[in-house]
């Protein structure tokens, strides 16, 4: 019996397995197997094995690994930042119109595809975008404001577009808070900051290590943002992988590149489930 529903499910699944083998799996592997050969002519990937790639990585561009690493970072922690409070708020309505409105709004930039709200960005805060506009108008600056072609300007383009990845884990993790343990933290003298801290985030860690997860995977190698707000000065991982994989780049280079960056991404996972579904077990 049990031999026949393991059978069923291998069959069940063997489609999305075939999927993940044939587009996932053997591409990765390409990918890998590219990033230990020599460069040839036209940037094509030929014996002999080398190591140089991955030297020139961790060498030559590392300020471009480093950079996107940090910017992914700050990218989260502003999100969370942003995020957490703005999630509470949401789930702590009492309506279930307000909330499910409030949420409504969350996700309605998702209706506008990301190049075109990236480009909207682009003209709010360009030299004579709307927010420079705005200042020198009022007196504030007697001349634009240079945020556009800035890390400033990926972190809050990152921001803009990953913010709601932060906000529904976070919501759904308060809304399932017990309200009994604030209770009966403040019946025992906490007050409303250790409250906070002792009782609110442990319970809610799992939905802030699933919404930073959420935000700095996709946040580290983002292509769109810093190709179109950061220029030179906020080139990162993908931009780097783009231009090695495009006209006469360097396949072997932008193979180990990308090696590099799914081992970050890599431990951003393990990390999630290191805390993540450790918190989860203990509260369940």
């Amino acid at each position: 019996m049990n031999g026949s529903k393991e059978r069923k499910g291998f069959w069940l699944g063997f489609p999305g397995i075939f999927w993940l083998t044939i587009f996932f799996m053997l591409p990765l592997l390409f990918v890998l197997f590219a990033s230990f050969l020599t460069k040839g002519v036209g940037g094509a990937a030929i014996l002999p094995w080398t190591f140089e790639h991955y030297e020139r990585t961790f060498g030559t561009f590392g300020i471009v690994v480093w950079r996107s690493l940090r910017i992914a970072l700050y990218t989260t922690f502003w999100c969370f930042l942003l995020g957490y409070p703005l999630a509470f708020f949401i789930a702590t309505r009492k309506s279930s119109r307000t909330r499910l409105l409030l949420l409504f709004l969350i996700l309605l930039p998702f209706w506008t595809n990301f190049l075109v709200r990236t480009y909207a960005l682009k003209s709010i805060i360009g030299p004579d975008g709307l927010v420079n506009s705005a200042l020198m108008s009022l007196s504030f600056v007697s001349q634009p404001l240079e945020m556009l072609f800035t890390p400033f300007a990926v972190i809050l383009g990152l921001v803009y577009g990953f913010l709601p990845f932060m906000v529904l884990p976070v919501y759904a993790a308060v809304e399932r808070l017990d309200f009994r343990f604030i209770e009966a933290a403040n019946d025992l003298g906490a007050n409303d900051w250790h409250t906070f801290w002792r009782v609110i985030f442990p319970l809610t860690l799992p939905g802030v290590v699933a919404g930073s997860m959420l935000v700095f995977i996709p946040a580290i190698g983002s292509f769109v943002t810093p190709d179109l707000l950061g220029g030179t000065r906020g080139l990162m991982i993908g931009n780097l992988i783009a231009r090695q994989f495009g006209g006469r780049g360097d396949i072997p280079l932008g193979s180990a590149v990308s090696i590099v960056l799914i081992v970050l991404v890599l431990i951003g996972v393990v990390i999630y489930i290191r805390f993540g579904q450790d918190e989860v077990s203990e509260r369940g």
